[in-house]
């Protein structure tokens, strides 16, 4: 299997508020199976008006029947997860988000803060 891909994802939006919040930078592991508890980044099923961006979101346990993962928001008045749109296969499971990098301070920090992951 070897060592994974190691990346960072910006967060966007506001459905993992408390524990995230827009413009978080994420250092993401990317090909490793997913933990149920871990925060992932996930493909979420098309919706109504086409493919969804990935997203971020918590793994909370396998789906009935093989179905893949079962995945949530943390913050329940925002955003799309398993509760809406159903089980995401185990392929739909992208990565497992390591650590929230720190935000750096300054003018430096700003622009970071500006630019797309």
């Amino acid at each position: 299997m070897g060592w994974p891909r190691v990346g960072v994802a910006v967060v966007h939006g506001r459905s993992m508020e408390p524990t995230l919040h827009e413009g978080d930078r994420l250092l993401v592991a990317y090909g490793v199976r997913a933990l149920r508890g871990r925060l992932a980044i996930v493909r979420l099923p098309d919706g109504e008006s086409g493919p969804r961006p990935p997203a971020v979101k918590r793994v909370t346990h396998r789906a009935p029947g093989g179905a893949g993962w079962w995945v949530e928001r943390d913050n329940p008045a925002e955003g799309v997860d398993s509760w809406l749109v159903g089980a995401v296969p185990e392929a739909g499971v992208l990565g497992l988000v390591v650590c929230r990098l720190p935000r750096l301070p300054g003018p430096l920090g700003r622009w970071m803060a500006r630019r797309p992951g």
